[in-house]
């Protein structure tokens, strides 16, 4: 099939890469101005003149990314099939009706308000008790349209600097781990899970993946592929999904999900029988969807911001670079490195070798029981 992807990113990129070997072809509409990818052929549409272009060139439509204006995204979906559909992307552009969605399907989540005013901001703080986190209800990303308050006498201050009309105002949630699953759902409804990753930030950038997750039980597993299947079927949803959750003592409580392959699901291109890219491929197209198990415990580490000198790295022969084709700048995602390992303890050694090959990476760590 002709596939045509919103966005000319990495995650396209990885997408591509994993769907030339099933024989399929793709076609990028990139409308920043700014396409990294590297592969397939790219539109360039910063004026939105070349639709049609794009159109006439695919069979169906995915997106890399969650910002896209839902308009475009609705008028395409009136001439080609678009996978994930429209109304997901709808509910994951939008904070509050992300809440609202899992208030309804009986997904727990941290206690929270929406607020349209700092006076709103501060009453909903003092409500829910400091310490509490403030997002703005579209747009944020990456740590990004958010803050930390420790008392209602910072609403002012947080409003100000989040710069939007409208936020989620959320209890902080006291967590042992932050927790990622990733499922896919065919056309046809067959829905595979992955096993569910650990994952560790610093500036609200993930920085490692680590799957499966140390000491998961059974029981937490099934939990969270209950919680995102009831997420695929609301949907209709076609293709790869995400949902990050946060692991309590009183169980999951979800976060936020993304409808894509997702930076927590890297792992798999090296750890799983099948990665979440060719999945995503197998499932917009109609094939039958690839297993999910692992292949062995595996740790992703993102290079963010420089890639250093990258020979020492090069050297281990258990480390898996994957570059983006990206110019270096603070912040941005330039690549990954994925490292499989017999034990998770082999696993520790071999990904805090990785992190300290990396200009600015944080020390490896992961939590244990």
């Amino acid at each position: 099939m002709r596939i045509g992807i919103l966005g000319a990113g990495q995650l396209g990129r990885m997408l591509a890469l994993d769907g030339y070997p099933l024989g399929q072809r793709f076609t990028l509409y990139d409308p920043s101005g700014k396409p990294s990818a590297g592969v397939g052929d790219v539109i360039p549409d910063q004026e939105g003149l070349r639709l049609k272009e794009f159109l006439a060139a695919v069979d169906c439509v995915t997106y890399e990314f969650e910002h896209l204006p839902y308009p475009m995204v609705e008028k395409i979906g009136r001439h080609r099939p678009v996978y994930p559909p429209a109304g997901a992307l709808r509910v994951c552009q939008n904070r509050a009706l992300e809440k609202q969605t899992f208030h309804d399907l009986g997904i727990p989540t941290a206690p929270f308000r929406i607020v349209n005013s700092a006076a709103e901001l501060q009453n909903a703080t003092a409500i829910l008790g400091c310490p509490v986190v403030a997002k703005s209800v579209t747009e944020g990303y990456d740590g990004k349209g958010q803050a930390v308050l420790r008392r209602p006498e910072d609403a002012h201050k947080a409003w100000a600097q989040i710069g939007h009309s409208q936020l989620v105002v959320e209890s902080f949630v006291k967590f042992r781990r932050e927790l990622s699953i990733i499922a896919v759902r065919g056309i046809d409804g067959e829905t595979v899970c992955y096993p569910m990753a650990e994952n560790m930030h610093a500036d609200g950038i993930l920085r490692f993946s680590v799957a499966p997750a140390p000491d998961m039980d059974d029981a937490t597993q099934k939990r969270a592929e209950e919680m995102i299947q009831l997420l695929l079927k609301e949907l209709d949803y076609v293709g790869t999904l995400a949902l990050e959750l946060f692991e309590t003592d009183k169980g999951l409580l979800a976060n936020e999900m993304a409808p894509r392959v997702h930076n927590s699901g890297h792992w798999t291109q090296d750890g799983a029988v099948t990665s979440q890219f060719e999945n995503h491929v197998r499932a917009i197209t109609g094939l039958p969807l690839g297993n999910t198990d692992e292949r062995c415990p595996t740790c992703m580490v993102n290079i963010i911001g420089e890639t250093g000198d990258l020979k020492d790295l090069l050297k281990l022969p258990y480390a898996r670079l994957h570059l983006y084709d990206k110019e270096p700048r603070p912040g941005r995602k330039l690549g990954h490195v994925n490292i499989c390992a017999d034990s998770y303890e082999e696993l520790g050694w071999r990904a805090a070798n990785v992190a300290s090959l990396l200009p600015g990476s944080p020390e490896f760590h992961y939590s244990t029981r």
